[in-house]
């Protein structure tokens, strides 16, 4: 068990929003053009494709629900429905690296069928970001970079959270701009449940 005398959980939150906001700020300041780019590309794709790998893929999985909520077409690579990516899709990939080799295959894939292609990453100078028509590069400790020069939390945390936001301001920006309204969104949030 952990000793209790070390433990504050609200003095590790506001080490995260610190972080966050400080993150924020650098990517709006950074990557305005790269953003608005890929809010193109993914409203205007037949279909909207998410890959990441780990947490990086569970904060995609979270901005494919919600594209799915605005009306497009979106299937997580990987899923035994996801079909084959062609021109005029988009492929949304994240990866703090840029190195994933199971991500660089599907970039190269959708690039060479034609799709375009959307990477978020920590390094801009990866292979994904070459590969890539679009790339946001967040600026944030990669799951190597522990020794805590950028990030004060664990790994790659800053990295995936900020995927996770930068996903959310696609959708919010994607949404507001389609004119519909949150009751229009609301029936395609699943029923099964």
């Amino acid at each position: 068990m952990l000793p209790a005398a070390h433990l504050s959980v609200t003095t590790a939150l506001d080490a995260i929003y610190s972080e966050l906001t400080a993150t924020g700020d650098a990517i709006s300041a950074t990557n305005g053009e790269a953003l608005n780019l890929a809010a193109h590309a993914l409203r205007g794709a037949g279909r909207v494709f998410t890959l990441g790998a780990g947490r990086s893929g569970l904060a995609l999985n979270m901005t494919a629900m919600r594209l799915m909520h605005l009306g497009l077409t979106v299937h997580v690579v990987g899923e035994a429905t996801a079909p084959a990516i062609e021109a005029g899709d988009a492929l949304l990939v994240a990866s703090g690296s840029g190195t994933t080799e199971g991500i660089v295959r599907a970039v190269q894939k959708a690039g060479e069928a034609g799709a375009s292609t959307i990477a978020i990453t920590a390094d801009e100078s990866s292979v994904i970001a070459d590969l890539s028509n679009v790339t946001i590069v967040v600026p944030a400790a990669r799951k190597l970079d522990r020794d805590s020069a950028n990030s004060v939390q664990y790994a790659g945390s800053l990295f995936e959270q900020s995927v996770a936001i930068i996903g959310d301001a696609l959708f919010h920006a994607l949404w507001k701009s389609s004119g519909q309204t949150a009751d229009e969104l609301w029936p395609r949030h699943s029923n099964l449940e």
